[in-house]
């Protein structure tokens, strides 16, 4: 393709979600290099929507997820993360949409409307598991090669996708940056203020944290949301819209084997035995790649400087101010958004 053309495509790309956001988000411009200014947040909240959801058959589940953009544009999958769903990204999908992209947003197992084919099926939520159904869902739909991204267990997922099948990920947007692990890494200790941010993760490693956590779902994921985004007002109708999706019968069986398995105190499943094995060498990630923290990730989260040597390929990291937490795409849309744009450019 002719370099100009290649230039002047970009170029149009960029300024139309710059359009977008400006109309749709009441946000103008973003800071050059390195650090990036959220803006103005969306508003008014909680009224935004997909269009109807769709459902595959994907490896053990049946996915439910929304698609927005043209079928025959760029493909983007957007994961999200716990105790979140696919609303975390309604607003990044609109401006990638906006912008020519296939935009993909699955519910993860035991999420929203995604279920086990078989209710015989082992309901599994170690990463390699996730991992997996990304892939499954790709096959299913037929998408050789996606832009992937995703934070909290998305971004996971995302990376080990990236990791382990590069030839299916053409780039990467990571928040909160590497975070493949393994059980043998989960059962060193950390120094306590460490220890004192996952007090979730224990609490889950009891019968009474699954019991807790099954009669007040919606109140510890509330609270999750707040310590996690300290500087985000969410209203009610924001955060019902995605509590709606922690319903989902397999979700309080996914979520507690989850952070069991990474404490080595729940088994996983044999036949992901050679990609645990894998993962726990601490694979490079070789795909292009943007990694983005929020300045006010009120949730566990690594130091960029602890694992920009794990990305080998084209990569940067931006450091998101205006007090963006956690749910970095649904608190900062357009800096998700653009990093998306920028990675999938190269």
């Amino acid at each position: 393709m002719n370099h100009d053309i290649t230039l002047d495509r970009r170029r149009f790309l960029a300024g139309m979600v710059t359009a977008v956001a400006a109309s749709q988000l009441g946000m103008m411009g973003s800071a050059e290099g390195e650090s990036q200014t959220a803006g103005q947040r969306p508003l008014p909240q909680g009224n935004r929507a997909f269009g109807p959801l769709k459902q595959v058959d994907a490896g053990v589940l049946r996915v439910g997820y929304a698609e927005a953009g043209p079928s025959d544009g760029p493909t983007v999958i957007l994961l999200h993360g716990w105790p979140y769903d696919i609303h975390s990204f309604v607003d990044v999908a609109s401006l990638l949409a906006s912008a020519g992209y296939r935009v993909i947003v699955p519910h993860l197992r035991g999420y929203g409307t995604t279920r086990f084919l078989s209710s015989e099926t082992f309901q599994n939520g170690q990463p390699a598991a996730l991992a997996t159904d990304v892939v499954a869902l790709m096959d299913a739909l037929q998408i050789r090669q996606a832009v992937l991204g995703g934070f909290d267990w998305g971004a996971r997922t995302a990376d080990i996708v990236a990791a382990l099948w590069p030839e299916r990920c053409k780039a990467l947007v990571a928040v909160s940056g590497y975070l493949i692990g393994n059980q043998e890494a989960g059962k060193v200790p950390l120094p306590p203020k460490a220890e004192f941010q996952w007090w979730y993760q224990f609490y889950f490693a009891t019968e009474r944290g699954r019991v807790g956590y099954e009669k007040y779902r919606d109140e510890f994921a509330k609270l999750i949301w707040q310590l996690a985004s300290p500087k985000w007002n969410f209203d009610d109708a924001t955060f019902a819209r995605s509590a709606a999706s922690l319903g989902n019968p397999d979700h309080v069986s996914i979520v507690i084997h989850n952070y069991r398995w990474r404490l080595g105190l729940a088994e996983g499943e044999s036949k992901y035995a050679d990609l645990e094995k894998r993962l726990a060498t601490a694979p490079v990630i070789t795909v292009p790649t943007i990694t983005l923290e929020g300045d006010a990730n009120g949730a566990p989260h690594p130091e960029p400087s602890s694992y920009a040597k794990r990305f080998v390929g084209s990569y940067k990291h931006r450091f998101v101010t205006g007090g963006i937490g956690h749910n970095l795409p649904q608190e900062a849309p357009k800096a998700f958004a653009d990093a998306v744009l920028e990675v999938a450019g190269r």
